[in-house]
């Protein structure tokens, strides 16, 4: 039972509320539990951005800095020995979650080396590894939807490992790690895995989408009038497409084996642009069977003053796809746009993984 009304509002809708972050102080301090509690959270997500900023300030590592200092460890082992420790014990504290929805929530995230992204073999030998070293049953492995990616999600799958699809910015490339989940579900039944077991979302980004075309549609005029306009449609458009392929003959003979939908998660909800209402990206998103992952500022301001009106997505395909017409005719380039940002989004996460292993060397000294 959530006790806020407005993140009820919003689960009653069908959303699962997950929080964007995760570090050791949240761990222990209690953090995970008062939200679960309080606030009705069901998952949590971590990237290496979020893993650097903990590291470099949080004084809850530094006995296990010491430890893995005097046993010699390289570098790279001990950043990947503090994130699945991390990452293990927030999948416990989550386990209630996990089992009392059947396996659909109570997951947690972890990504695979940013640096592998364009690497398809590696980034399937990480997640199986990463898998193993974690070792709960509800994490999910974050794989990023480069062209490289897409394959690697479908051998993961395969393998019978829940996986996180993530850094996803257009319906085009979308509809391609849908195709690859459900032949990864369809190896997988080959194998001889429990579909039942697997459990998959779509991370869709969403506010960085408006700051990339906002800043294009500036350039050609102040106070653009489709300003602010583009993240909800394209996200509008991304469940659209979800609601197709996962209501297809070829989903529904995969369902009848026990597979589980993959969800679509709303990804970078937190607002960018301080002009606009710190929770447009969860009010204008709340749709049946989806998750919104929050940073907590995010989350605060939905339980303060978010303006949950149902399901505002569902049948909006129309009117979203006009959206996307009009930025065409107004000059921008929609698909340089998409590229840019996938580029921007793979290049900050290695940018952040360098950060993450540079304060572990300092550390072990």
């Amino acid at each position: 039972m959530v006790a806020n009304a407005n993140l009820k509002a919003l689960t009653d809708v069908g959303v699962s509320i997950w929080l964007d972050d995760l570090s050791r102080h949240r761990i222990r301090s209690g953090g995970f539990d008062e939200l679960i509690e309080d606030y009705g959270l069901v998952g949590a997500t971590s990237n290496p951005t979020i893993f650097a900023n903990a590291l470099s300030k949080e004084p809850e590592y530094d006995r296990q800095f010491d430890e893995l200092a005097k046993a010699g460890v390289t570098t790279d082992q001990a950043a990947r020995i503090i994130t699945t420790d991390d990452v293990r014990d927030a999948a416990d504290i989550f386990r209630k979650v996990h089992e009392s929805t059947g396996g659909v929530d109570g997951r947690v995230s972890l990504e695979v080396d940013p640096r592998l992204a364009h690497d398809t073999d590696k980034t399937v030998a990480e997640a199986i590894d990463l898998w193993k070293a974690v070792d709960r049953p509800n994490l999910m492995v974050k794989i990023p939807a480069t062209v490289a990616g897409l394959p690697a999600i479908t051998k993961v799958i395969a393998e019978g490992i829940s996986v996180n699809v993530t850094l996803i910015f257009s319906v085009e490339r979308y509809e391609a790690v849908m195709d690859a989940y459900l032949a990864g579900l369809e190896q997988a039944k080959a194998n001889g895995h429990d579909l039942a077991s697997i459990e998959s979302v779509a991370s869709f980004f969403v506010s960085r989408v408006d700051a990339e075309i906002d800043k294009r549609l500036d350039a050609m005029q102040e106070g653009h009038p489709l300003r602010g306009q583009a993240a909800i449609a394209n996200a509008r458009l991304a469940y659209a497409a979800y609601q197709e392929v996962f209501s297809s003959e070829r989903w529904k003979a995969l369902q009848a084996e026990g597979a589980r939908a993959q969800r679509p998660l709303w990804a970078s909800t937190g607002v960018k642009d301080k002009s606009y209402s710190d929770t447009r990206y969860v009010d204008g998103l709340a749709a049946p069977n989806t998750v919104n992952t929050m940073p907590e500022s995010t989350l605060q301001a939905t339980a303060d003053h978010a303006d949950v009106r149902g399901d505002l997505v569902s049948g909006t395909a129309e009117a979203s796809q006009k959206v996307f017409d009009d930025l065409a005719a107004a000059g921008i380039d929609l698909d340089d746009v998409f590229i840019a940002l996938e580029t921007e989004g793979v290049d900050k996460f290695e940018k952040s993984w360098t950060e993450l292993l540079g304060t572990v060397a300092d550390r072990l000294g």
